[in-house]
Formats: structure tokens, C-alpha cells, sequence
């Protein structure tokens, strides 16, 4: 299979994170023909759907879907339509792609950026049958509305006027939203900030500090949040030079939110005699997008590639909505958009006026160096805005019989921000960053840096600055790349091998040490030779210790088995980088310390530095480790690029200043503790844990910045807190597949349950399973299906 081998007998197979929105100019949905699609439930609610076409497929799945999540998928058709303040309040708070903002932000960032004409022109490049498979999901949603009712919805939105039936120009409107999210929408407050200085007046940027920028620029990232934990995921591959029996074996961890549109959902697609894949999918998706048929298995993680840049503009002295292009002016385009009065419940309209460039939209960050003054602004570019191409991709995976028809599927530039990382049943391994990345090379980095302080930016945060004064810095185009501007399939990192191939969030740079990087690849791609991540070194150390027989399991082999005990072994890599020196120094402390730092010292000497549920210490390290990370020169051992998995290491106790700073943390982390209500030495699942019908389930898990390969975390929660930690990201969908002679042999589990309505026996009920450290065979076979099914089978015409 080639990258342009037609796409009319694929037709709905594995969209993608909410990439449903594939839309036709028809809204309306097809009247009954005399088909029918055959729901079927197994263990945790697991949904089977089988249909004799993609539309009936896309149909199951949205009723089933809804089944779960109606109230879920409600409010965020009501984010997409910009009406948020009218029915919840301008002042509450909702979801915008990974963030949260203001109803009323939200809403008229919304109403700004969607054009439904734009959409429906790129939607009509799509195939037929994609747009059959879309017209499916809407009436397989709206059917569900119909059957139960107003008054038969749970109780969030049960009656509520804004549960209303779903369009295909909404599902167009939520592809878009998932696009974006890794540029132009995790910077929608950056849009909204973007106001112009009054003409004449003879405004400048007060000089930013680089941390700050880099810091603020942190808080506006699509990889981190303010609490310091990137988003992102554990993907590992394993060909047969390192598995027990030659076959192919891969592990998916996607750490995703708990809660929101961008929960997964585990479902089994099959159409008799042509498609049979299973896994999960995110958002409005009736498809698979994390999962495997019975040749090959595949995962996702985010990719370090950039989706956009930024570009300067030079401004007109006169007028600041005047830029100038190769010395002549343009005048930016305005555009208020309105929320009725009637919609805030303000008495009084709200307002905003966007401001949009040649190069994108106008944004503002002037804590960051890029705020709109007389003499500059900075206008967004993004790659991903129109982006409907990734349908074809999923669709074509899910039908893949190898790797190397897997990474054909993804030739036409589909995946918008993420890696890929599979494993097929002829033991072959494959990393893959074929992402959208503009089309800049490190040459034009540097020749159209607009400044200093711009490629500073670039070096620093990784926030890529063009001049906007040239036309020379557009992005190139390749014509050998799906779209125009963005980095041609052949030009960006792939790794095929028989060993392994690995990614947590960094770039392509250590896919596997053991064999060198692609040259020539854009530093927009991902960088090289600079610190990873303590999860991706982690994860390296475990892999690396397993095929070397040096971890304390038996063999030197990857086994599935194997697999499944390294992601839940806890390991808290910081604890177990920095301890040795901290002991050794709370042992030469005497009576230089205080009480606290005392008692903080006995607790942390005890521990097993892992993140167990009844691991004692766990708690206090985390609150240490949160203040004592980004000391000056914390690290005894500095990062070394010739050895990037054993560097930095060590905690620096000898120089006085840093040692100093080191207790105090400590200290203070044993106070943060005591305030929060609990000992010291509290096992970490008293406070990292949830109550799920009366029973309190005890969390083992750690957060990103502790190298924790199992990743938990509470994001808005800065420290503990009386409460303990709200876990509410992380380990989501989690497969570990192997093969035998049949085809898949796959273990799985679901964190958060199939249903988001709190109310419904799905919700949570596998969060006991993974709490146990146990996993669930997925019933792929028919005989399996079968020996798991709950109930009797739904089937509904269409």
C-alpha cells in the first residue's frame, strides 16, 4: 500500500483524538434502508460493533458512545457552537482543547476562529465514503437522543435546553478543535490578549528576563502545564531480536486527561470478511485511533514538533494595524465578534475585535517579550488549521498488515502532533514522526531570526520567531509534502528495526541509542543532544536493564509479561538519582538542622524511592523534589550529550549554597504535609486516591517531574493539599500486544471506565483493576467476544 493508493474501500476505519469531524455539505441523515448494526458489550461495557459498512459502523458507535457519554459529548458540541455563556454562565469555566478559560473566551475564541465555509470546502476533498461514515455517526448520536428523551438523559444535562441534535457542520467544528490544540488553540488566550496600542502613541516593550519569557511561554504550551507536567505518553515497541518468541510486542500508555472530550473509549470495530481492529479513541471519534488488528499494533505519543511559528511584524510608526512586507504596508483585517446580551446574562453585550495578518491572527504575550507595541507585534501561523487529512491515515492503518504498510498509511501527513510507535506480528519494530511541522529549515531559523532576543526564544523555550518583514520567511514548499508548507514525509524520522524503539514526549534524537539519528532533520522536528526527560530515561534504564538480564526478572528477553510488570513497578527515578546524596548529607547534617529537617531526613532514609501505593515517603519526596528541582545547580553530575540517559545526576550537597537551599526545601516540604492533615510518612495511596461507589481505591503512580514511568497527576493542584491530590490526568488506555498464530494476544485496561457520567456503573470500574496492578485480557476473538458478552445484543436499523 502507497500513500496514494485510493481511499473509497477504507472508508471509516480509525479516525483519530476527535478527528470525526470529517463533514459532507448534507446534514441530514439517510433514511432506513433496510441495514442494521449489531452493538454488543463484554466485560467493563467493552463496545463491539458490527455493521456491513463504515456508515452503519460509524452509526453503532455513536449511539454506544452516547450510551456512555451523552451528557459528555452535549457540552462539548455546545463549546463548539460558541455558546458556553448562554446556557453556563460567561463566568464559568469550560474546556478549550487541553486548557480552561472563561465561558465568554471561550466562546468568542470560537466564534473568531471557526468558518464553516472553510470547513465544509476542505471537508469536501474527503472521500465519499467518509462522508457516508460521518452522515452515520450523526444519526447514530441523534437517534440515541431520540430514543431516550429529554427526560431520559442522566442527570447533568437531563431536560437541559442545550442538549440538541449534532450537525456535521458541529463535527467539522470538533476536528478543527482537535487540530489546532497543539498550536493555535493552547495559545487562544494569547489571541484573545492581542490588543492594539492607540495610534500615535509611542508604546515599547519593557525588557523581559529570558527565564520569565521561557516560563510564560511554559504556561502556554500545548507539553506543559503550570504545575510543571507535560502532556503526553509511554509508547514502546519490541522487535524479535528482543522477544522470547520472535513475534512482535507493544506498549501503549497514553497519559491523557480524565475528564473532558479528550477521554478515551475502548471499542471493536468490525465489518465481516474486510475490517476486524480494536483499541480506543478520544472525543466525538468512531473509530480507533490507539489499537491493533491481527497483524499489527500501533500507538501514539505527543511529538516535541512544532505546529506553528510565530512571525514579527513590523509595524507602521502611524498605525499599528499597519504592517509592512518587503517595504510595503498591509492593513490588518478586523473582525468584532459579539456575544448578545441575551447570552451573558450581563445585561450587556460582550465584545472583541480580532485582529488577523497574512500570517495568521494577531496574539499578545508580554510577559514573554511578544506584546503588541507601536514598533512590533507577532502574528500565529499554524500548520494544522484545515487540517483534514488524518481520516485517510487511520483508515488505512487500521486495514495495515505490517509496519510498512502502517507507515504508508500515514504518507499522506495525517497525524497532526503526534509520534507513532508499533510493533507488527513478524517482529518488526517502528518509531515514526510523521507529523505536520512547517517546512523550516535551521538554515532560515537563523537567517530570519528578527533578533537576538527572538533566537534566544528558540534555544530557550523552542518558540521559533520569523521575520514577518520578508516574504523570504514563509515556510517552503515541497511538493513532495501532503500540504503546502509543512516538511515532506521523506524528510522527517523514521526508525524500522528488529531490537526496539521507545518514546515519553522527547524527540526523535534517542528512539533507540543503540542507532543513530537521522541528519539533516529540522530543529522544528524535535532537538538533539540536550537533556530527556527523567520519564524518558526511566524507561530507557528499564528497557535497557531487561534485554541486558540485569533488572531482576529472569531472562534477557521482552515478554508481555515482562512488560506489563516494568510499566507498574513505580519507579520514582528522581528519588532514586538524588537520595544517596541527600542521606549521606542528612547523616553529616547533626545539629545544623532543624526539627523538621530532621524528622524529613529519617522519613526519605526509609524509603523504598518508588511510587507504590503503600510506599512510605512517596508523599513527602514529591513535595521536596517540587521545590528542590529547579535549584541553581542542583545536579552533583551535570548532562553529559555522550551519556544522556545516566545524566544529570547526584544532588551537589558540597557547595554550601546549594546545600542550604536543599534542606530548606525539605523542611518546608514537611510543613506542606502538615498542613495538608497528614503524617510525614503517609503511605502515598492515603492521599493519591479515589472513592469509587463507597470504596476508597488507593493510587500507585507518579507525577512527570519524579521520572515516574506510570504517570499520575492533579493538574490546578500546585501542592497537596487537606483533600490529598485530585488525580485527574494520566494513565488512561493502556494495551500491552503481542501475537500468536491466531493474531493478537492483548491486555488491557481502561483507568477511568467507559462512562463519564459519575452516576453510571461504568464510570471508574476498572480504576480497582489497575489500583490491584491487574490487567484485562481484550476479547478480540469471536469465541472470546462471546465468553465476556454482557446482555444481549443491541441491533438498530439505519
Amino acid at each position: 500500500m502507497t500513500s496514494n493508493t485510493p481511499i473509497s474501500r477504507f472508508s471509516l476505519t480509525a479516525l483519530s483524538l476527535g478527528l470525526i469531524a470529517l463533514l459532507s455539505a448534507c446534514a441530514s441523515a439517510p433514511p432506513p434502508s433496510g441495514r442494521s448494526v449489531s452493538i454488543e458489550r463484554t466485560t467493563f461495557g467493552i463496545a463491539h460493533i458490527t455493521a456491513p459498512d463504515y456508515e452503519g459502523l460509524a452509526y453503532g458507535s455513536a449511539y454506544a458512545h452516547a450510551q456512555d457519554n451523552v451528557c459528555q459529548t452535549a457540552e462539548h458540541l455546545l463549546t463548539l457552537r460558541g455558546e458556553r455563556s448562554q446556557f453556563l454562565g460567561a463566568q464559568n469555566t469550560g474546556e478549550v482543547g487541553l486548557g480552561r478559560a472563561p465561558n465568554a473566551q471561550i466562546d468568542l475564541f470560537i466564534r473568531y476562529h471557526m468558518d464553516d465555509v472553510a470547513l465544509a470546502r476542505a471537508a469536501a476533498t474527503t472521500s465519499l465514503d467518509v462522508k457516508a461514515a460521518l452522515r452515520g455517526y450523526v444519526a447514530g448520536y441523534n437517534r440515541y437522543l431520540q430514543d431516550v428523551g429529554p427526560n431520559g438523559l442522566p442527570a447533568a444535562c437531563r431536560g437541559k435546553p442545550w442538549v440538541r441534535p449534532m450537525t456535521m457542520a458541529d463535527l467539522s467544528r470538533a476536528t478543527e478543535m482537535s487540530m489546532i490544540q497543539g498550536g493555535l488553540g493552547a495559545l487562544a488566550g494569547a489571541v484573545l490578549a492581542a490588543v492594539p496600542p492607540p495610534p500615535g502613541v509611542k508604546t515599547g516593550a519593557a525588557p523581559v528576563d529570558l527565564q520569565e519569557a521561557v516560563a510564560e511561554i511554559g504556561r502556554h504550551s500545548f507539553n506543559a502545564n503550570p504545575e510543571g507536567g507535560e502532556l503526553g505518553s509511554n509508547g514502546w515497541a519490541f522487535g524479535r531480536n528482543a522477544t522470547p518468541d520472535g513475534r512482535g510486542l507493544l506498549l501503549g500508555n497514553p497519559h491523557f486527561p480524565w475528564n473532558g472530550t479528550n477521554r478515551f473509549w475502548q471499542m471493536h470495530l468490525t465489518i465481516p470478511g474486510q475490517l476486524d481492529v480494536m483499541g480506543a479513541t478520544g472525543g466525538l471519534s468512531p473509530v480507533v485511533s490507539i489499537g491493533f488488528n491481527k497483524d499489527v499494533a500501533w500507538t501514539h505519543t505527543v511529538s516535541t514538533g512544532k505546529r506553528f511559528t510565530l512571525y514579527e511584524l513590523k509595524l507602521d510608526p502611524n498605525d499599528p494595524t499597519v504592517y509592512l512586507v518587503d517595504g510595503q504596508p498591509k492593513k490588518m483585517v478586523a473582525r468584532t465578534v459579539v456575544l448578545p446580551a441575551a447570552a451573558t446574562g450581563s445585561g450587556a453585550p460582550v465584545q472583541h475585535t480580532f485582529y488577523a495578518t497574512d500570517w495568521g491572527p494577531v496574539i499578545s504575550l508580554p510577559r514573554a517579550g511578544l506584546g503588541w507595541t507601536a514598533q512590533k507585534a507577532y502574528a500565529i501561523r499554524d500548520a494544522n488549521t484545515l487540517n483534514v487529512r488524518s481520516a485517510e491515515s487511520w483508515m488505512r492503518m487500521a486495514l495495515a498488515r505490517n509496519v510498512t504498510e502502517l507507515r504508508a498509511a500515514m504518507g499522506n501527513q495525517g497525524m497532526p502532533w503526534i509520534n507513532t510507535i508499533a510493533a507488527d506480528r513478524e517482529g518488526n519494530a517502528m518509531y515514526a514522526d510523521l507529523s505536520v511541522v512547517p517546512d523550516v529549515s535551521a538554515d532560515m531559523l537563523q537567517a530570519c531570526a528578527p533578533s537576538p532576543a527572538a533566537a534566544a526564544l528558540l534555544v530557550a523555550a523552542g518558540l521559533p520567531v520569523l521575520d514577518g518583514s520578508r516574504s523570504a520567511c514563509a515556510w517552503n514548499r515541497d511538493i513532495t509534502a501532503a500540504a503546502p508548507g509543512v516538511i515532506a514525509p521523506a524528510r522527517m524520522p523514521v526508525v524500522v528495526t528488529p531490537d526496539y524503539v521507545q518514546n515519553s514526549n522527547d524527540s526523535f534524537w534517542l528512539s533507540n541509542p543503540r542507532i543513530a539519528p537521522m541528519a539533516g532533520v529540522s530543529p522544528l522536528v524535535g532537538p538533539i543532544g540536550v537533556p530527556q526527560r527523567l520519564r524518558t530515561r526511566s524507561g530507557l534504564l528499564e528497557i535497557e536493564g531487561r534485554l541486558a538480564g540485569t533488572d531482576g526478572l529472569p531472562g534477557n528477553r521482552m515478554g508481555a509479561a515482562e512488560l506489563r510488570s516494568v510499566i507498574f513497578r513505580d519507579r520514582n527515578l528522581a528519588g532514586m538519582l538524588v537520595m544517596d546524596d541527600l542521606q549521606a548529607a542528612c547523616a553529616a547534617g547533626g545539629a545544623a538542622l532543624n526539627a523538621d529537617q530532621v524528622l524529613g531526613c529519617r522519613v526519605l532514609s526509609a524509603w523504598d524511592r518508588t511510587s507504590n501505593a503503600d510506599s512510605k515517603g512517596a508523599v513527602l519526596f514529591r513535595e521536596f523534589w517540587r521545590k528542590a528541582k529547579d535549584l541553581p545547580k542542583v545536579w552533583r553530575v551535570p548532562f553529559d550529550p555522550a551519556q544522556p540517559v545516566a545524566t544529570p545526576a547526584g544532588l551537589d550537597m558540597a557547595t554550601p549554597a546549594t546545600r542550604e537551599a536543599v534542606f530548606k526545601a525539605l523542611g518546608e516540604a514537611v510543613g506542606i504535609v502538615r498542613t495538608a492533615g497528614f503524617a510525614a510518612d503517609v503511605p502515598l495511596g492515603v492521599p493519591q486516591s479515589r472513592e469509587v461507589r463507597g470504596q476508597k481505591i488507593a493510587l500507585h503512580g507518579g507525577d512527570e517531574f519524579e521520572g515516574v514511568l506510570n504517570k499520575l497527576e492533579s493538574q490546578g493542584q500546585s501542592l497537596i493539599d487537606p483533600k490529598g491530590y485530585n488525580v485527574n490526568y494520566g494513565s488512561s488506555y493502556i494495551q500491552v500486544v503481542t501475537f500468536d498464530e491466531r493474531g493478537p494476544v492483548a491486555q488491557g485496561l481502561l483507568t477511568y471506565g467507559q462512562s463519564s457520567d459519575l452516576a453510571s456503573p461504568r464510570a471508574y470500574d476498572q480504576l480497582p483493576l489497575f489500583a490491584a496492578k491487574q490487567w484485562h485480557a481484550l476479547p478480540f476473538h469471536p469465541a472470546d467476544v462471546q465468553a465476556q458478552r454482557e446482555g444481549q445484543p443491541l441491533r438498530l436499523a439505519y
